[in-house]
């Protein structure tokens, strides 16, 4: 149907070198694959937790001191850069989901168990990823 071309042979040659232009020096270095693979993933345990208590940090715009239960046998206290699209008395009784197992981080002199999972858009507040409340403080999410 279609005539067959014969393969031509090219040759490549290198630009003379230039400097380069001041936006190509000023480029970021290409991101390396960020993607973890199913075993890292597994490591993560995100958890259906009740917010029981929720408190404004004094000093901070952005921090609010979360009680939750997570099924644990104490309640854990979570501090979460949330405030600038929550009231504290806005979360009290909410089911939300929350990463259970990261090492306790202390901030403003307390000790943060965990982190709430949110999302935000640019210039947009946090949103918190909420669970639906049948579901009982503990259970696995994933």
């Amino acid at each position: 149907m279609w005539p067959r071309s014969e393969p031509k042979e090219i040759t490549v040659t290198e630009p003379a070198a230039q400097a380069p232009a001041p936006e190509a020096a000023a480029a970021p270095a290409p991101a390396a694959d960020a993607r973890i693979g199913i075993e890292d993933f597994l490591k993560v345990e995100l958890r259906v937790a009740k917010v029981r208590e929720a408190a404004a940090m004094p000093k901070s715009k952005k921090l609010i001191r979360l009680l939750v239960d997570a099924g644990d046998p104490e309640p854990r206290t979570i501090l979460a850069g949330i405030a600038e699209g929550y009231q504290p008395e806005q979360l009290v009784g909410k089911t939300i989901v929350i990463v259970a197992n990261l090492k306790p981080r202390p901030m403003m002199g307390l000790e943060s168990n965990g982190m709430v999972l949110a999302a935000s858009g640019p210039g947009q507040p946090p949103i918190l990823v909420a669970a639906d409340d049948s579901l009982p403080p503990g259970t696995r999410v994933g």
